[in-house]
């Protein structure tokens, strides 16, 4: 996605936080992003990040849910 392409290390950081803040916490949840990012944390934070995007149309901090997610360092 080319939205995600463009963001920083640290901005994947923030959107895919703020995006995992709006999910139930369960194995088959988190697992989701496992599979497409084979221990690469990188492409874990594109993944949920995509994820939030099929959800709710951008980025966590755009529209939805994750627009509400408040960060301890919201810099």
């Amino acid at each position: 996605m080319e939205k995600i392409e463009g963001l920083t290390v640290r901005q994947l950081q923030q959107e895919s936080a703020r995006a995992l803040a709006t999910i139930e916490a369960t194995n088959n949840n988190i697992y989701q992003f496992n599979k497409k990012a084979h221990h690469n944390s990188h492409n874990w934070y594109r993944a949920v990040i995509e994820w939030y995007i099929d959800q709710y149309g951008d980025l966590p901090s755009v529209v939805g849910p994750g627009t509400e997610v408040k960060l301890v360092n919201d810099k």
